[in-house]
């Protein structure tokens, strides 16, 4: 068995009167990357915030790089990244500035030359001295992400990435993730765009009304989907037909 980067078993939430969570199970092998799918509103940066220790579950558990998220938060942050929906670069700042200065805060030996590697590896040198006030969308998403990996975290998480992004900055956020991933990186995304994991991950699971109704490879997934009907070419289900046909099944009950 591969190693687990995510063990979550039971885990629940509400706010006030509301059950966010119900119950969630799912787990997350080391170096892939999974992607957690659902509506808006179904609990997925709950779950994020969770795992990441930002708010405190009212019910199972969840362990994050081999420490429980609730017993040992300041273990699992050293060992984990979280790049939010919204951009959290310093618009003043330039890119190289944006990085050097998360470098000193991390305590870096040599943070101008972690700058400039991380400059080159996601494509923004040309743009190094410019304020990322001046980066298209995709470019300050990227260097967010370049943020984000300073201090070689083995798990990244990225809530909605792309979202706001045009078709061209999301297909480079998306080449990203798999460099990411084939780097050895541990990837958690959450996203509403069912191409995005299609595209992207290794393992999907979808939430629906505070628990996990599915999980598996996209291949596992399309055996879910009702057969094709045999016409002159077998027509292979998207994700979107699936995820549809699923909750669909669910609702029914």
């Amino acid at each position: 068995m591969k190693d687990k980067a995510i063990q979550v078993k039971g885990l629940k939430k509400s706010f006030k009167t509301t059950e966010v969570l119900k119950g969630v199970d799912f787990e997350v092998e080391k170096g892939s990357i999974f992607a957690l799918l659902g509506s808006n509103g179904a609990g997925k940066t709950t779950i994020v915030r969770i795992l990441t220790t930002l708010l405190k579950q009212d019910g199972g558990t969840a362990v994050v790089n081999g420490f429980d998220v609730a017993a040992k938060p300041d273990r699992v942050r050293q060992s984990i990244s979280l790049t939010g929906q919204f951009a959290a670069v310093d618009e003043i700042l330039t890119g190289r500035e944006n990085l050097i200065m998360i470098a000193k805060l991390r305590h870096l030996d040599n943070p101008r030359q972690v700058a400039d590697d991380l400059l080159k590896r996601f494509g923004l040198t040309d743009a190094a001295d410019r304020r990322a006030s001046t980066y298209s969308g995709g470019m300050r998403r990227r260097l967010d992400i370049a943020m984000s990996l300073i201090g070689k975290p083995q798990l990244i998480f990225l809530d909605e990435p792309t979202t706001g992004l045009d078709p061209e900055a999301r297909i480079e956020v998306w080449k990203t993730v798999k460099e990411l991933a084939a780097n050895g990186t541990t990837v958690f995304l959450t996203t509403q765009m069912l191409d995005e994991a299609e595209q992207l991950a290794n393992q999907i699971a979808i939430l629906h009304e505070g628990r996990i109704i599915v999980s598996g490879t996209l291949e596992e997934l399309k055996k879910l989907f009702p057969p094709a009907k045999v016409e002159y070419v077998e027509k292979q289900p998207t994700l979107e037909e699936i995820f549809l046909a699923i909750i669909g099944k669910k609702e029914e009950k």
